[in-house]
């Protein structure tokens, strides 16, 4: 019998894969429309960062691992929130990501920026050849992934002195959580989070250290942006009943300060940076 207190890995990855199945199985089931090419071209604007800013204690603790001389690994870049300022610090990153739209974005922040020592690579982790650096980041990545022992094995394979997660609890898709009963009738299957990959990085015999933030609310650029986001989380689109039904829910939610706009100003989910060595 398993011990919910110490599961055996196995358990602990079967548990994960569950849930992210029924997370997605429960997401095909209720999609409107044809799934986009690119999940995230719609919401990439939206990840846009300086990458010289002060404001996030969770960055400046990334910062201060950062070896002179390193090379850092950041898988599922993104639009480059962490590659950049990690630009700034280490010799150079290698940030993988598939997403087309966020390599836009990434690319843009380069060039505005003037920083040149990051190579893009547009794959999906894991991936054949993958290549090795001093540091493999997973920076708001893995929620969704069924399949997260192969992940985690190819992460820890490319670290030469560190693994290092940042993730948040709950997972990134709660804000928009409350919104599924009266759109789709029933409660959304919520994604692993940050606890969740404790205990599996315990289960797989990985001791860590842990730093916890509070973490700002999802902002957005414009006024369109959170219920843009919305569609997204939800998988309807503008121009159907359910759609429309959600804008006028949203409407009153969504408010703005100092030209930026949310959901939500509450800095509900709890962000951590966790680390460990990868096994020789």
């Amino acid at each position: 019998m398993s011990d919910v207190l110490r599961p055996a890995a196995a358990s602990a990855l079967e548990a994960w894969r569950h849930r992210v199945s029924a997370n997605r199985e429960q997401a095909e089931r209720l999609r409107e429309g044809t799934p986009p090419r690119d999940f995230y071209a719609a919401v990439a604007s939206d990840f846009r960062a300086d990458p010289h800013r002060t404001d996030e204690p969770s960055l400046d603790l990334l910062r201060s691992l950062v070896r002179p001389g390193e090379t850092w690994l950041d898988i599922g870049a993104g639009g480059g929130r962490y590659a950049l300022p990690l630009a700034l610090q280490a010799k150079s990153v290698i940030a993988v990501e598939p997403s087309e739209g966020m390599r836009h974005v990434l690319q843009a922040g380069m060039s505005e920026q003037g920083i040149s020592n990051i190579e893009i690579l547009p794959a999906r982790w894991p991936m054949q050849r993958a290549p090795t650096a001093d540091v493999a980041l997973i920076a708001h990545l893995g929620y969704d992934i069924e399949e997260i022992g192969p992940f985690l094995d190819a992460a820890e394979a490319s670290a030469l002195r560190l693994c290092v997660a940042v993730l948040v609890t709950p997972s990134p898709p709660h804000p928009a959580e409350r919104f599924w009963p009266p759109i789709h009738g029933e409660a959304r299957v919520s994604l692993p989070s940050l606890t969740e990959f404790l205990t599996l990085l315990l289960a797989r015999g990985r001791l860590f250290e842990l730093r916890l933030f509070a973490r700002e609310p999802l902002l957005h650029a414009d006024r369109a942006g959170p219920l843009r986001w919305l569609y997204q989380q939800l998988f309807v689109t503008p121009d159907t009943e359910k759609g429309q039904r959600l804008a006028a829910l949203a409407r009153d939610s969504i408010t703005s300060r100092d030209g930026r706009w949310a959901l939500s100003w509450s800095p509900v989910p709890v962000v951590g940076i966790v680390t460990w060595r990868p096994r020789d």
